[in-house]
């Protein structure tokens, strides 16, 4: 018992390589942390590897650990001593959550939106400057209304409204982080990972006002996908569907236009 009264807690993380069964591994663990407590995560990086993060009351990682070591059949097997991190949950990496989708549109002003699949909808922010993958960079994200699951893959040139949209980038992503997914977004702040063709790597919005509507900010974390000083929208600015800009779009929407008034 730690002296200001609360139970003492540490941290460990375990590598364990040559593993028959990783899935079944990755279960097991999930399983004993459900029924002693543990926090943290665990994650199967393929080929056998199984890598796991542990914390919580000594005898709950010690369960964990065990069930590791075993799993592991007198394989690799390591641990290490870890920082206590303050997660709120035992979760599985690495496992998609659904879909997102960014667009990119034209309307009254331009903006990018961001979609997030979550419990049947897709969360949605607009990000007026679009997304970035230079950390030091935050983009403000106001969150807008959700979207239907269906509302994701359409693209259309502009039309007498001039409003268009074009699918900027989209894929597979995780929810991350210490605190279980939507209750790290209604408590404002979110980690997640994206697997798209343009941005990888991992996100995290962050509320900065519960106004009407709300504010986030967007922001890339440091790891091996950043680019300092890069500009993604810039460089690519192409939809992942049609290859097509929504310049592009534009152009195309106007010259078809003419076409029909010189008929």
């Amino acid at each position: 018992m730690a002296q200001n009264g609360k139970p003492r807690k540490r941290a460990v993380r375990v590598t364990v390589s040559g593993a028959g069964d990783a899935q079944a591994l990755v279960a097991a663990a999930v399983a004993s942390a459900a029924g002693t407590g543990a926090l943290g995560w665990v994650r199967d990086d393929g080929d056998g590897l199984v890598r796991a993060h542990v914390e919580g009351e000594p005898a709950a990682v010690d369960a964990v650990v065990a069930t590791l070591e075993t799993g592991a059949g007198g394989r690799g097997f390591e641990i290490d001593r870890a920082k206590v991190e303050g997660h709120e949950q035992f979760a599985i990496r690495g496992v998609s959550a659904g879909r997102f989708v960014i667009a990119e549109h034209q309307a009254s002003t331009h903006h990018y939106d961001l979609r997030l699949e979550v419990d049947g909808v897709m969360r949605s922010w607009a990000v007026p400057r679009g997304p970035s993958l230079d950390p030091a960079v935050k983009r403000l994200a106001v969150q807008v209304e959700d979207h239907s699951l269906d509302a994701n893959v359409s693209e259309r040139p502009p039309g007498p409204d001039g409003h268009g949209s074009i699918v900027w980038d989209q894929g597979p992503y995780e929810q991350g982080g210490r605190v279980r997914w939507p209750e790290a977004l209604d408590r404002g702040h979110a980690v997640f990972v994206l697997h798209g063709a343009k941005l990888e790597g991992g996100f995290a919005l962050q509320r900065t006002g519960r106004g009407a509507p709300p504010q986030w900010l967007l922001i890339k974390r440091r790891d091996d996908w950043a680019r300092p000083g890069s500009d993604i929208v810039a460089e690519r600015p192409e939809s992942v569907l049609s290859g097509r800009t929504l310049a592009d779009a534009d152009a195309e929407a106007e010259a078809e236009a003419e076409a029909e008034r010189d008929a």
